[in-house]
């Protein structure tokens, strides 16, 4: 059965719009000059997060107005990207991976080794100490008595 799109614009306040295939209802839609329409309408907006899980984007359109993007409604040429700016994109992605590996192995070599401190008791015996220190921990305390040699 084809479909029929009827348009009712005979007042200039309020614009209806019904899809009908054959003599069922598909689609109703109206829109009036005190309600702006926001269905239909192509905006420029801003991704705030991105969903792998959900295979969508939440979006940000305007007027503290936030939106769902399934990644199946974006257009297939969105992601043609230019083979320089994708170059770009690959060599900025290794420079950021090489430095982040460059501080880990930093990190490493910085980690101060233990320390021994001896001191004796009144009794004679030597009392060991060690302080372990590594980094974004607290220092650990560690005593043991040991006799005096």
């Amino acid at each position: 059965m084809p479909n029929k799109m009827l348009i009712d614009a005979t007042h200039p306040e309020e614009t209806r719009v019904v899809v009908v295939r054959g003599n069922r209802v598909e689609e109703f839609d109206f829109e009036t000059a005190q309600r702006k329409q926001l269905r239909g309408n192509i905006y420029l907006a801003k991704v705030t997060r991105v969903e792998p899980s959900l295979q969508a984007a939440f979006i940000e359109y305007g007027g503290n107005r936030h939106g769902f993007l399934a990644f199946s409604e974006i257009h297939p040429d969105y992601y043609q990207i230019p083979v320089a700016d994708r170059q770009a994109l690959i060599e900025a992605d290794e420079r950021a991976h090489r430095e982040a590996e460059e501080e880990s192995e930093n990190r490493s070599n910085r980690r101060r080794p233990r320390r021994r401190d001896s001191r004796r008791r009144s009794n004679g015996e030597r009392i060991q100490s060690e302080i372990v220190v590594q980094e974004n921990a607290t220092a650990d305390l560690a005593t043991t008595a040991q006799p005096y040699e």
